[in-house]
Order: C-alpha cells, then structure tokens, then sequence
C-alpha cells in the first residue's frame, strides 16, 4: 500500500509531495459504472417521506457534499449508502449492484467506509488496533504485515507515534484523525482498481475554524489516498466549499439543486441562496421537529 507524502501550504491547500496513483476521471466513460445510483428511492417513516422519489448518480472520483437544513434527511441518505437502512421504494446501486439486504446481511458488502461525527474508537484497544481492526479480523496478514500498513495510515494523517497509545490518551482533534486513519485500511483482498466510498458525517461540527481547516484537508487526502469517492453531510460552509466538488441540496424530500462548488457560490437559486446567507426568508423553514 503506497501511500504519497502531502504537505500544507500557507494558504491552506493541500499539496502532494510524492507520487500517487492517477485517480480516475470523474467523467463518465461509456465504461465506468457509477457509484452510487439513486432510481425513484423513498424513504418514509409512518407517513411522512424523508426522500420522496429521488434519484442520483455519483461517478467515480467525485466528491459530493449533501447539504440543507436540519431534519431535511441528510443523514438518513448516509444510512441508506452504508448499508444500515434499505429504502422503503426505488432502487438503490451501489458500484451496479442492486442493495437489497443490509449491510450485515450480505456475504461481501461493497466497499463504502463511514467516518463518523464522533471518531467512535474502542476504548479498550490502542490507536494501532483500532486502526487494524478490520485486517486483524479477518487473520489473512501477518502481524507485522498489519502494523506496517496500520502505520503507513497514520503517518498519511499526520500520527506517527501514537500506535501504542489509547484513545483516552489522545485529544479529541487526534481521536478524529485516527478515525481517518481506519478508514484508509483496505481489505487485502481489495481488487486492484477497486474505488471505496467515503462517508463523513458532519466531520468537523464543534470545532474551531483552525480545527475544521485540518479536518478539511484530511477529507481531500483520505478519499485521494484511497483512491476513493467521498459523500460529506455539513452545515459548515468552509467545510463544503474546501472538501467537495459537487454539492446537491436536500430539502423536502428532494434534490431541489444539484451543481458544482463554483455554481454554488453564485448561484440565484432561492434555495441555496437561503442557506448560504442564513436568511429566514424563503422556500425553506425550520423544522418544527
């Protein structure tokens, strides 16, 4: 697993140092299949639709933020990418398989990783455990075959010696980045070009605006590391402006918008307009819920 160098410029951007892999074209070919396919999907909860009948495709290599106001169900749409909830109408494609069982449910999931709001680590086991987690579990490497990946993992977000060390030991910005890290392990029996889907949720919510700049940058690295795709859910906007390409926002159960970073910022269209300024006037208002 080669893994490039980055540095960060005084402006902010992250800048590889070392080689890395070409990531594909977000382009489609008449060969890619895409990502993620949304065909009509519903998801309802008693009578009230969450997602009323969308549809979406995400193609390889892209970076899409899902953004709207509270309640809107953004979450809900990182549940149903990773697998813990099925749609209750349409279809769901995830790299051209159709999902018709949970996560938990199917023999050989496809390869989409969760980074969560909190980094949800395992007290219990060091930083290099955590981060090992998955390949310890599945016994096809070696112990030091797992410890050398695990830490070529941390040392991509910037952790280089905190293997031995517990999550209580560590501050919660370091928490998150090992959290990061996990989710740069591969499977060893990965196929060679296969593209994992990185999700994050609401990654840099509570964190000061210096705190969230890192955060920002390791989700550009960490989906370009891995080769990967990424789904972020945010109400922050730097953080949906720096980690994203492509934005689509989510508001009564639809897409209502869907265009790139620099469209979004020039936009006139009233619903992103709305939340760009925070204004209380317009087509969206707050959940009562």
């Amino acid at each position: 697993m080669a893994i490039p160098s980055f540095q960060t410029r005084q402006d902010g951007r992250v800048m590889r140092s070392g080689p890395v892999q070409a990531r594909p074209d977000p382009i489609p070919s008449p060969t890619q299949t895409p990502v993620v396919e949304m065909r009509d999907l519903t998801m309802q909860w008693g009578d009230r639709p969450v997602l009323d009948h969308v549809s979406l495709t995400m193609q390889p290599g892209e970076r899409i933020a899902v953004v709207g106001p509270s309640g809107a169900g953004k979450s809900t749409v990182l549940r149903l990418l990773a697998g813990l909830q099925l749609p209750t109408g349409g279809e769901l494609r995830l790299f051209g398989e159709p999902q018709r069982y949970l996560r938990l449910d199917q023999r050989r999931p496809p390869d989409v990783r969760l980074v969560f709001q909190n980094p949800a680590l395992l007290a219990s086991l060091t930083v290099e455990e955590n981060v090992g987690f998955l390949l310890m579990r599945l016994g096809r490497l070696k112990p030091q075959q797992i410890r050398e990946r695990v830490q070529q993992c941390l040392e991509a977000v910037g952790l280089d010696d905190v293997a031995e060390k517990y999550p209580g030991q560590l501050s919660g910005g370091m928490q998150k980045r090992v959290s990061f890290a996990r989710a740069l392990i591969d499977d060893p029996d990965r196929e060679e070009g296969a593209m994992p889907l990185l999700l994050y949720d609401e990654p840099t919510a509570g964190l000061d605006p210096v705190a969230s700049t890192r955060i920002e940058d390791l989700i550009v690295k960490t989906t370009t590391v891995a080769r990967g795709c990424s789904v972020v859910v945010s109400h922050v906007h730097s953080t949906i402006e720096r980690s994203a390409e492509r934005i689509v926002m989510l508001y009564g159960g639809r897409f209502q918008w869907d265009g790139t970073v620099e469209e979004y910022r020039v936009t006139d269209d009233p619903y992103v307009v709305q939340f760009r300024t925070g204004n209380l006037r317009g087509p969206m208002q707050p959940s009562d819920h």
